[in-house]
């Protein structure tokens, strides 16, 4: 497809498309391209984990058929120890227990990958053309991983100008414009000042990490949060930070936002995610213990002032639910304005390990129907069009993971994958007298788990690509597979194997510009398509 006609396909040309009204299309797709924003005819870029500001992980184009690798790349030179004992899977089993961050595209069609090239968690970022991964040029950072249980992520994130973000070491942003292009001077943001940090760079680059992905917005600002390990000379607190178009950099202390000194950092691998009209940034705050209590709020894009914030408590037991370190859940907006943000269940294991998918409206003070699984995973909106048989209200609909670990509570290993509808509820699979969104579609995985009898291989996904115009959502399992979910059949129309299968973190699946689909297993990224 040439680039005029992916762009025909997004004439409506409004940031969300008001629940989709006045942009269906063939699909009845959302429009992706933000208010004022020109892309070159190449395409649409990928800019940040889970695509956009929203974290709906929509596709604006068809993505090719799963028939072959067109190309691979190592995104780990130095896998950590691949064998660990973890309450959701069988003890002794093979794992491995690190998140890679997400591939991005430029609408020129460049793919950029983080790479991690020592066991110490050093890193760099590799820009490469996408239809046949040739190198365009890399650069390694000098980052610095903050202390962890798994391995958390580092990533890139591109505005929608086409400058490209990814982090350096005392919470500094590098930036390049023009990514496409093999040469370019690479530049330095720090979020509390260049001079500052120039005064003693050791303490900082010591001291202060950055551990979410970073999130732009339509005006080519960015968004990112970052923990504090020991001192350091300005006494920065671990926290929320935000850098203009123009390097100006503003930051808010967790502590503060949340109006609670127990709180010191942002949720760890959990990006921010922004309003429909950007006027408010949506962060999750937590302490630094791998399992711990927080807050979900609600900032003020321009000064990061506290506008909203929620307690995210388990719609079962009434306790407050766990943010949990080792995850990657980040929120996800609706083009309603609802907020949708992934726990782990308290008391831990009452829902079998699967957490809840909270959802609040905007002012995240009233609280809607959850989902039944929240563990790790982001969700991913479905436009309704792409379901041919629903016949509910709502103006969109959602995909998530529907694990069901065996082994943990009454798990039972039937490991399946689900659209959801927000607004219509039905009792929870597990808990028969806790209310959770309806089911419109689910579909269990198809490998046998040889640890489990009776189970399946789990679904390894924390955020799954939505192909709208061909009516397909794109999903990695466990089994070392890419399915094709086909939404009008409820049936996999078609997988591709890409490792031998591996228990791990959860990754994400991506559509470039040229409707390759990108996924990453066993330390691994696989370009596929026809």
């Amino acid at each position: 497809m040439t680039g005029a006609a992916k762009l025909a396909r997004l004439a409506c040309g409004a940031a969300l498309c008001a629940a989709f009204a006045g942009c269906n299309g063939a699909a009845g797709t959302i429009a992706k391209i933000p208010t004022g924003v020109t892309y070159p005819s190449s395409g649409v870029p990928w800019l940040t984990f889970a695509s956009n500001e929203w974290h709906d992980a929509d596709s604006s184009i068809a993505s090719q058929p799963l028939d072959r690798i067109h190309w691979q790349q190592p995104v780990d030179l130095a896998p950590p120890d691949a064998v660990a004992k973890l309450s959701v899977r069988p003890a002794g089993a093979e794992e491995l227990l690190i998140h890679y961050g997400s591939p991005i595209f430029t609408a020129a069609d460049s793919v950029i990958v983080p790479v991690k090239t020592s066991s110490t968690g050093t890193y760099r970022v590799d820009v490469r053309h996408a239809a046949t991964g040739a190198l365009i040029w890399q650069y390694t950072s000098d980052y610095v991983v903050p202390a962890h249980n798994w391995w958390p992520s580092y990533n890139v994130a591109l505005t929608p100008q086409n400058q490209l973000y990814f982090p350096g070491a005392g919470g500094k942003l590098y930036y390049r414009d023009d990514p496409d292009v093999s040469s370019g001077t690479i530049n330095t943001a720090v979020f509390y000042g260049q001079s500052t940090y120039n005064a003693d760079p050791s303490a900082y680059n010591a001291s202060i990490m950055i551990n979410t992905p970073i999130t732009s917005d339509s005006h080519g600002d960015v968004f990112f949060g970052f923990t504090v390990a020991g001192t350091n000379p300005d006494n920065i607190q671990g926290g929320i930070a935000r850098i203009d178009a123009n390097g100006n950099g503003t930051w808010v202390a967790a502590a503060t936002a949340a109006g609670d000194p127990s709180v010191t950092q942002a949720a760890m691998n959990s990006a921010p995610a922004l309003s429909p009209d950007e006027s408010t940034v949506y962060v999750a705050v937590a302490s630094s213990q791998d399992w711990s209590y927080g807050y979900l709020l609600g900032l003020n894009s321009t000064t990061l002032a506290t506008e909203y914030k929620a307690w995210p408590t388990d719609p079962a037991s009434g306790m407050q639910s766990y943010i949990v370190q080792d995850g990657t859940a980040s929120p996800m907006v609706g083009p309603d304005g609802d907020v949708y943000f992934g726990v782990l269940e308290n008391p831990e294991s009452s829902h079998n390990d699967r957490g809840w998918l909270l959802h609040y409206d905007s002012t995240l003070t009233t609280i809607k129907t959850p989902g039944s699984f929240g563990w790790d995973d982001t969700p991913s909106l479905v436009p309704t069009s792409m379901v041919p048989s629903y016949t509910g209200t709502s103006p969109y609909l959602l995909f998530t993971k529907y694990n069901n670990y065996a082994g943990i509570g009454t798990g039972n290993g039937h490991n399946e994958i689900a659209v959801l509808d927000p607004d219509a509820t039905e009792p929870d699979p597990i808990i028969s007298t806790t209310t959770v969104m309806k089911e419109v579609l689910t579909i269990e995985g198809v490998t046998p788990d040889p640890e489990n009898p009776g189970g399946v291989k789990e679904w390894c996904i924390n955020s799954a690509a939505v192909d709208p115009f061909s009516k397909v959502i794109l999903a990695p399992s466990e089994d070392g597979h890419v399915y094709r979910w086909d939404m009008t059949t409820n049936t996999f129309t078609q997988s591709i194997q890409v490792s031998t299968g591996i228990g791990e973190a959860y990754t994400p699946s991506i559509v470039e510009p040229d409707g390759q689909v990108f996924s990453i297993q066993d330390a691994t990224l696989f370009a596929i398509g026809e």
